[in-house]
């Protein structure tokens, strides 16, 4: 038996092929993607966004800006853990983590319970895909690995006692001309949080976001495999901690890819003990000239993960 998404889809190819298309192309194409999950994994797998989540280019205070544009958007680079959710005619119809953002899990289940999210919206295309956060304000203590690790609760009950907030941040297809616009539609007539409601103070953050208002020339300058053109993080460039490389070790990631871990005298960074960071690859090890017993810079990235940055200035 054919599920809602299916006969969606099998309506408006009919409404194609009789000259009286129900949808725009992007939005049939959007569609195709979200019932074509099976080659892929089952329900409980991993399944396509509608809409690819992509990345954001990272860019440090100093760095050149990528685009020369006065009409940018500015709002917080909140830190907690992206989802998409996707309606069908105004209905809700799935939640997915990002994973690698072409395809994420599904948690369904946990949002049609949940007041987090508006469960119908009343204005939109015959499907609307909307992504934001899921953040956990600053005063639970570790609240970003508690807002990722309550998307992966297995209870729902206890999903939904979870001090939690949604904050969306995009639409596709989007409602109108500029960024703006379209977070006025989401919050004022859908009932959304957005990230230009507030500087979300309260939540923690990982820089900003710029991005093109003009939808136009957002959609214009296009999208590299990785990244949107039209947007961009902005983060500062902090100063990292001194400390001693001890050793390198080599350990075997889920994806079965082989990585090296620096390990370090023991160093404090903000509020947390670092003996351990990443190394990425060889190639990293050889470009930054490390070896052991060398003093090193070290930094938490994005405030989470310690990473080398070089060595350190004598």
């Amino acid at each position: 038996m054919k599920n809602y998404l299916e006969r969606t889809l099998e309506k408006a190819s009919a409404d194609y092929y009789s000259g009286n298309p129900s949808m725009s192309d992007d939005e049939f194409d959007a569609l195709a993607r979200a019932v074509n999950f099976k080659q892929v994994g089952t329900r409980e797998g991993r399944v396509p966004h509608a809409y690819p989540m992509y990345s954001l280019q990272k860019i440090f205070q100093g760095d050149e800006c990528p685009f020369a544009s006065e009409d940018v958007i500015v709002t917080p680079k909140l830190d907690g853990s992206a989802i998409s959710i996707l309606y069908i005619e105004g209905e809700l119809e799935r939640v997915l983590t990002r994973g690698d953002g072409k395809c994420g899990i599904d948690i369904t289940d946990k949002f049609k319970k949940s007041n987090l999210i508006p469960q119908t919206i009343v204005i939109g295309h015959d499907i609307t895909q909307v992504t934001g956060e899921i953040v956990a304000p600053k005063s639970v203590p570790n609240s970003r690995n508690y807002a990722a690790g309550s998307l992966n609760l297995k209870d729902i009950d206890e999903f939904l006692t979870r001090d939690l907030c949604f904050v969306a941040y995009g639409v596709e297809p989007q409602f109108s001309s500029s960024f703006h616009k379209d977070m006025e539609v989401l919050s004022d007539t859908l009932g959304f949080n957005t990230v230009m409601q507030s500087d979300w103070a309260e939540f923690p953050h990982d820089g900003t976001v710029w991005r093109l208002n003009d939808n136009e020339n957002f959609r214009r300058l296009g999208y590299t495999s990785h990244h949107p053109r039209g947007a961009f993080a902005l983060k500062e460039q902090k100063k990292g901690v001194t400390t001693t490389l001890l050793d390198v070790e080599w350990q075997v990631g889920k994806s079965g890819v082989v990585s090296p871990v620096a390990i370090l005298k023991p160093c404090v960074i903000g509020e947390a003990t670092v003996s351990r960071a990443t190394l990425h690859n060889k190639s990293y090890i050889e470009e930054l000239g490390l070896y052991i017993g060398c003093e090193v810079e070290v930094i938490r990235s994005g405030e989470i993960i310690p990473r080398i940055v070089g060595l350190a200035e004598k």
